[in-house]
């Protein structure tokens, strides 16, 4: 059964309920904490990206190529179409010698409020500007490489789709044909996995020194740095994944549709959770939660979250009217 994890109140009346699961799992995959179900099934939507980009790296796509940190960390994003990202976007472009047209994923405007308005006073629409298009430029990368063909990069079927469901497997120690498949917003297949196994690819990704196969733990561990060095290119200013990922000890990815992943080097742990109704307005005051509940060390972590995500409600105009509050008690094991 799920477990509420969020109220909503407004002017002190309940107005909304975000049920939902989390798991959190240390060494071995071994169980250590769990609200609701912890084995309930989740794709995994972009909280997947980190994993799709161990592949492409363990192949090589870095030094063929010469990408820098920050062009790897936008290969695990959803970015915001902000500036930064699009210019990093057009480097990742002219490096590997593949068009902005040669992605499957729909031209989009930016997600960046600021962003957007200035898309629409320039050239429109682009398919840079859609947030997964540093993973696509990633496993087109690979597959220009390996001289696979670049048509059909997103079906299953393709060689490096096989090689990402068979890392993810590796990764969450599940058998590749237990993972559960669909087609993702921006076109490229994504996979449905139980949260304990989520959270265990999480942990390793936290954790390399969990990875037994060195080529797969030396990309994690280029993949995690990157993500750590430029956290704003994994999201954007303010968002929660660069929040996190401002803190060495942490490794985050969130994903559409109210799943997110996050693990803690130090405590080797792997977390993963995912709230029902899909809402992601909730995922700061989650975290916050469960990090105050297994005594989080990193106190300057904490107040940036706090924040951040005080769970204050404001209106259109600025005026607070509501509040939304964790309500959740993890199980510890």
């Amino acid at each position: 059964m799920e477990t509420v994890l969020v109220r909503e109140y407004r002017s002190d009346l309940l107005e909304c309920v975000h049920s939902g699961h989390i798991a959190i799992v240390g060494e071995g995959g071994l169980l250590k904490g769990y609200a609701g179900d912890p084995g309930f099934v989740s794709f995994t939507r972009s909280a997947a990206k980190p994993l799709q980009a161990i592949p492409g790296i363990r192949g090589g796509i870095a030094e063929q190529y010469g990408l820098a940190s920050a062009e790897i960390a936008l290969m695990t994003a959803s970015h915001r179409g902000e500036s930064y990202h699009i210019d990093t976007l057009e480097s990742i472009s002219s490096k590997i010698g593949i068009e902005e047209s040669q992605m499957i994923c729909a031209t989009s405007y930016p997600l960046d409020l600021k962003s957007h308005e200035q898309a629409i006073r320039g050239f429109g629409k682009r398919k840079f500007y859609h947030n997964c298009s540093g993973k696509h430029m990633g496993i087109l990368s690979y597959s220009k490489l390996k001289g696979l063909p670049l048509d059909g990069y997103a079906q299953p079927g393709h060689p490096v789709q096989q090689e990402i469901i068979s890392t993810i497997a590796y990764m969450a120690d599940v058998a590749p044909e237990s993972i559960g498949l669909g087609t993702d917003g921006c076109g490229l297949p994504v996979f449905a996995l139980p949260l304990t196994a989520l959270a265990n690819a999480y942990l390793k990704l936290a954790c390399p020194d969990l990875i037994s196969d060195e080529p797969t733990r030396r990309a994690v561990n280029v993949i995690t740095s990157a993500m750590n060095t430029h956290p704003e290119m994994v999201s954007g200013h303010g968002r929660l994944d660069s929040i996190l990922l401002e803190d060495g000890n942490i490794i985050a990815k969130g994903g559409f549709k109210g799943v997110y992943c996050f693990g803690l080097r130090q405590e080797r742990l792997g977390i993963s959770f995912k709230i029902l109704d899909g809402s992601e307005e909730e995922w700061g005051l989650i975290v916050q939660s469960i990090l105050e509940q297994l005594g989080y060390s990193q106190k300057n972590t904490l107040e940036k979250l706090r924040s951040a995500f005080s769970g204050i409600i404001y209106n259109d105009g600025g005026r607070q009217v509501g509040h939304a509050a964790s309500e959740f008690q993890l199980e510890l094991i």
